[in-house]
């Protein structure tokens, strides 16, 4: 029987009810015309006729696909958005992908907030060495009681003048405004302190930077590791129709008398085994694609199609003495970690200098100048300059142990300091010699395939041709099979090794491309 699907539109006024049938039958759900296509071909024939087109028997796959809707960014209270999948896969080149996690990743955004933040700190530093003006105004109405105020009308005597009056009750009506200046001449402390914060905004800068690093090493380390998954997958893609054809002529061979059937269970086993590899491969593909959307600052189901081929060229590791320093020398001045500390000792150390300076005077002037009178009367100016001096007379132990914390913090930051040069000597070392090693490991890889492959192609022909088992090309297959495995993880291991030794250097966002060769 068939399916019946409606889709009742609803026109403007005056033009009644559209109801739209589409009749689906077995034969069109076998062609591959399922339920949810079919109900929704009904509801685009509806809004084509409510819109005005001309209805017309039209078959299910004459109409046309409706486009995919274009994602956007969820937005959340607090102006937060949450990119949403695209439809299909994104292809994303290895620059592309650095790009994109280098403007999304949740730690470079949290970085530029620390800057922001700090920012903030510098300006209301600096504010205390800035004049400060502002402007005020009022206009009130008073009502005064002299007698409360001490005054007695009856006792005041005015000379010349023997009937006046003065009442008890006086009401006045006044306004004022003024403009109040102040300004800090002299501050020794507040100056340090604020070239402090300076020092800060800079060790928050290197921090960022340090992040931006590690986010390019993650990112392309993903990457590559992914190049290396597919290909894996690709292999076993190809050993496993391989097995097939294995298994297959031992299935043909015992069907026909001159075969054994150890041969096709043995051929079993291994097509078998290699599909199990297959399904882990893509597992782990996928998963690592996971990694890479999460480092991206990317929907985590986003489909991705890296479009970037794996990556190969010979690069000159020299461990010699001179290549050393001459490592050394860039990581000591391109390193972003070490820079972030030394201005962090900067921060110290004008810390300190402004506590020393605490016992100084502060000398500042100020006043205002304005205008009062009585609303609809006469008005007059007025004004203050004042000058104003502070000294601190006995703070001692408020400014000495301020200052023992400080120097404890600068010569604390002072080890850091050496300690991440003995750290940064360590790395680059180890860099020199896993990249001198891994391309070792490369060529005897490269080496080892193209054996492999032989002595598979030598087993193959043996046993097609009948004059040994398959025991040989089983095992012969089981070896080419590492050995690719080992060649794929050979050519990530040495590229990733270069970006480490790139990122231990402190070039690895400016230089990755000329390391890996690209």
């Amino acid at each position: 029987m068939g399916n019946h699907f409606v889709a009742i539109s609803q026109p403007p006024p005056g033009h009644g009810t559209l109801i739209v049938v589409i009749k689906a039958d077995n034969q069109a759900q076998r062609g591959g015309v399922g339920k949810a296509t079919v109900r929704v071909l009904a509801m685009v024939a509806a809004l084509a006729v409510c819109s005005g087109a001309n209805a017309q028997q039209v078959a299910p796959a004459d109409l046309p696909v409706a486009p995919s809707a274009v994602s956007r960014p969820l937005k959340l209270t607090g102006g937060v958005s949450i990119e949403q999948e695209q439809p299909g896969a994104r292809a994303l080149t290895l620059d592309e992908a650095i790009s994109v996690a280098l403007k999304n990743n949740a730690e470079v955004k949290i970085r530029g907030e620390q800057e922001r933040f700090v920012h903030g700190q510098q300006l209301n530093a600096l504010n205390t060495l800035l004049p400060t003006i502002s402007a005020s105004g009022y206009a009130r109405a008073q009502e005064i009681n002299l007698a409360a105020q001490g005054f007695k009308p009856g006792s005041i005597k005015i000379p010349n003048v023997n009937s006046a009056t003065i009442p008890s009750i006086v009401k006045v009506n006044t306004a004022n405004a003024q403009l109040n200046v102040s300004q800090i001449l002299f501050n020794a402390p507040a100056l340090f302190l604020y070239r402090a914060t300076e020092k800060a905004r800079e060790a928050t800068n290197w921090a960022t930077l340090t992040a931006r690093g590690g986010v390019v090493l993650q990112t392309g380390g993903l990457y590559l590791r992914i190049l290396a998954d597919e290909a894996m997958v690709r292999n076993a893609e190809a050993l496993v129709k391989q097995d097939q054809l294995v298994f297959e002529h031992a299935k043909a061979s015992k069907d026909a008398g001159v075969g054994i059937n150890l041969d096709v269970l043995r051929a079993q086993v291994e097509l078998q085994n290699e599909q199990q590899a297959l399904v882990q491969t893509r597992n782990a593909v996928a998963k690592d694609k996971i990694l890479l959307n999460r480092e991206m600052g990317q929907p985590a189901g986003q489909e991705l199609n890296l479009v970037d081929a794996i990556p190969y060229s010979d690069f000159n590791a020299d461990s010699s003495d001179t290549a050393l320093a001459a490592a050394l020398a860039t990581a000591y001045e391109k390193r972003k970690d070490l820079r972030q500390l030394e201005a962090q000792l900067d921060v110290a150390h004008e810390t300190g200098v402004a506590l020393k300076y605490e016992r100084l005077p502060v000398l500042g002037v100020g006043g205002y100048y304005g205008v009062i009178g009585e609303i609809g009367g006469l008005f007059h100016g007025n004004f203050v300059a004042q000058g104003q001096i502070s000294v601190p007379i006995f703070q001692e132990a408020q400014i000495r142990g301020q200052k023992q914390v400080a120097a404890a913090q600068e010569t604390g930051l002072m080890r850091q300091i050496d300690g991440r040069k003995s750290q940064i000597e360590a790395e680059i070392r180890s860099s020199l010699l896993d990249v001198e090693s891994a391309a070792e490991v490369l060529k005897v890889a490269r080496s080892n395939v193209d054996l492999a492959q032989e002595a598979l192609s030598d087993a193959t022909l043996r046993f097609t041709a009948g004059v040994d088992d398959n025991l040989p090309a089983v095992r012969a297959q089981t070896t080419l099979e590492g050995a690719q495995a080992r060649l794929i993880q050979a050519e990530f291991s040495y590229n990733y090794a270069k970006l480490v030794l790139a990122r231990n250097t402190g070039v690895v966002e400016t230089q990755y491309r000329t390391y890996l060769g690209k």
